[in-house]
């Protein structure tokens, strides 16, 4: 199956030959062809250039993309998609001035999921999970990371995980698993953590590798939730049974978390609202790529990734939603990058580089997403007739998507 797309205003993220990620100043740079075509052969890239020089292809398909702006999928490292019902009462209780942290304390955030989950079935959970995944594929995603996390028990998590790898049967999209059972304590383990980190270590993750249930393994590395020590601990356990890491760092607190990821050659460091100089020295000239996930301090009210400063020492930078039920009930990855120029003074084109070939590397999938390249998958968005790309962040609230390509097919 050929599909060619012709008159394109301008492809975005073109890039001749493969690269892994962006980085400092080169963020600002997101290489393009106006007046340009892209052709699809199956799930692939085929051929682009500019429309003077297209050569008259034999194809069974064309979409004429005038006054359209062409780019990549959406790449999201970092989503908890599969969960179960959801935490709207604690949005009216921040709004009444509790804080995330003291809703958890009473029993709420986390465990509130956990409880649910718990009560619902492999069956009920997948149904509710696919309803997520449909509409970020609609809003552009092509590639999405997912996480365990609200289960806390083996079943469960083995449970969440099953679900995870049912979706990526099921569905054209790129889903990345990843083991998250060290998202909370459960109540009974409060006041005594070694048994659960225990069963993480000994029941858990020997299972998950054995029925090869995840590529990465992630812990919540923050005051309140798992300690240095103990992230260590699971994170060298992961690593023994072929899991790596991806580390929840520097949400509230700086702990030492970006540091300890560095040192186990973490894939990624995510969050990282609360940032200091030591943390952005530390993942300097390192293969760890930090990650923002701007609307989940939208959502809480909290700060956000110092975007600024950390390309500007060079660092690389991905955006991810952080779709979840209780920090950030969204998956869209357009209100990300919008929220990303607004609220981080990111340029439009370092946040598009963060969400496309920097979210990919942050998935482990660089060699295969998140730019126009020969041989990668084909994952296209078209959008509406726009002036140009920066209406993408400008008109945050509007939905500026025509079509949505995912493995060659047309889904929306």
């Amino acid at each position: 199956m050929r599909t060619l797309i012709l008159n394109i205003k301008e492809l975005l993220q073109v890039r001749e030959s493969n690269i892994d990620k962006v980085s400092g100043t080169a963020m600002a740079e997101l290489p393009s062809i106006k007046n340009a075509y892209l052709l699809l052969e199956d799930d692939k890239i085929k051929s682009f250039g500019a429309m003077e020089t297209c050569p008259n292809f034999e194809i069974d398909n064309t979409i004429d993309a005038s006054g359209k702006i062409v780019l990549p999928t959406w790449c999201d490292s970092h989503t908890h998609i599969v969960y179960a019902g959801n935490r709207e009462q604690e949005f009216v209780d921040r709004i009444n001035g509790l804080t995330y942290e003291e809703i958890a304390r009473r029993g709420g955030g986390i465990l509130n999921s956990a409880k649910k989950l718990q009560a619902t079935s492999e069956e009920e959970l997948y149904n509710q999970s696919k309803s997520r995944l449909e509409e970020v594929m609609q809003l552009g995603t092509g590639a999405v990371e997912i996480k365990s996390g609200y289960g806390l028990t083996v079943a469960d998590e083995l449970k969440m995980l099953r679900v995870i790898k049912k979706l990526r049967a099921d569905y054209p999209i790129t889903i990345k698993a990843t083991f998250l059972g060290a998202h909370a304590f459960p109540e009974e383990f409060r006041n005594n953590h070694q048994p659960y980190i225990d069963s993480i270590i000994n029941e858990m993750i020997p299972k998950v590798a054995q029925e090869k249930l995840a590529e990465y393994i992630d812990v919540f590395c923050e005051s309140g939730y798992f300690s240095v020590e103990e992230t260590e601990a699971i994170l060298k356990a992961g690593l023994a049974h072929g899991l790596l890491p991806k580390i929840h760092v520097n949400q509230f607190n700086a702990i030492g978390g970006v540091g300890l990821g560095v040192k186990y050659n973490a894939l990624s460091v995510d969050h990282l609202e609360v940032m200091n100089p030591e943390d952005i020295e530390v993942l300097k000239n390192t293969k760890t790529m930090p990650v923002a996930l701007p609307s989940c301090s939208y959502f809480l009210s909290i700060p956000y990734t110092p975007a600024r400063e950390m390309i500007k020492a060079g660092l690389p930078l991905a955006l991810a939603t952080d779709f979840n039920p209780g920090s950030t009930p969204s998956g869209n990855m357009n209100f990300v990058v919008a929220t990303a120029c607004i609220k981080m003074k990111m340029t439009p084109e370092e946040a598009i580089n963060a969400a496309t070939i920097n979210g990919a590397y942050a998935m482990g999938i660089a060699q295969t997403h998140g730019s126009i390249t020969v041989g990668k998958k084909a994952n296209i968005i078209i959008t509406k007739e726009i002036p140009s790309f920066y209406q993408l962040p400008y008109a945050f609230g509007s939905h500026l998507i025509d079509q949505v390509i995912i493995d060659g097919k047309v889904i929306t």
